[in-house]
């Protein structure tokens, strides 16, 4: 099985859980390549069975061009202006016989709020047939920049061993 890992971070902590999951799974799975969504291929290589794709929950959805760009004058790191999960998702090509996974960072303090990137994602997903969605995960962030709450990495790599699990019999 060959997984790929895609994330879009601003602050490090979106791509601090797809390097834990990537642990996770690759316990299980061998294959796992982990890429930043700027970097990430359209379409997927020949071969890809699991894509799990991750980003922040930037108002209540997935990062938007100007939403990352409000971030960057923050103090994010710079470079997703133009592309994230977002516009990537959007231009995959439909597919028939992938596993696709989603993931999000979010602010604990507000956890009773609507939105998720990870379920915006998730929907994507199923409107442009991207495959077979699998499961929808969020990892909680103390406030905007960070950190990763205790114990969220260790709940990342679980999850990516359940992907594993869950995938073995296909």
């Amino acid at each position: 099985m060959s997984t790929l890992v895609v994330h879009e971070s601003m602050w490090c902590n979106t791509r601090a859980v797809a390097e834990a999951v990537a642990e996770g799974l690759r316990e299980r799975v061998g294959d796992v390549e982990v890429l930043d969504v700027a970097r990430a291929p359209s379409p997927l290589p020949h071969g890809v069975d699991l894509l799990v794709a991750g980003g922040p929950t930037h108002a209540f959805s997935m990062s938007r061009a100007s939403t990352r760009r409000d971030a960057v004058t923050k103090g994010a790191e710079p470079g997703h202006e133009a592309r994230g999960l977002r516009e990537w998702l959007d231009a995959l090509p439909s597919h028939d016989r992938l596993a696709v996974a989603t993931f999000d960072t979010r602010v604990a303090k507000v956890r009773r709020f609507p939105g998720s990137a990870a379920k915006a994602a998730a929907k994507e997903v199923r409107r442009h047939h991207l495959g077979r969605l699998v499961d929808v995960e969020s990892f909680w962030v103390d406030d905007m920049a960070g950190p990763l709450l205790e114990g969220e990495l260790d709940r990342a790599r679980a999850w990516g061993a359940s992907l594993a699990e869950h995938l073995a019999p296909h």
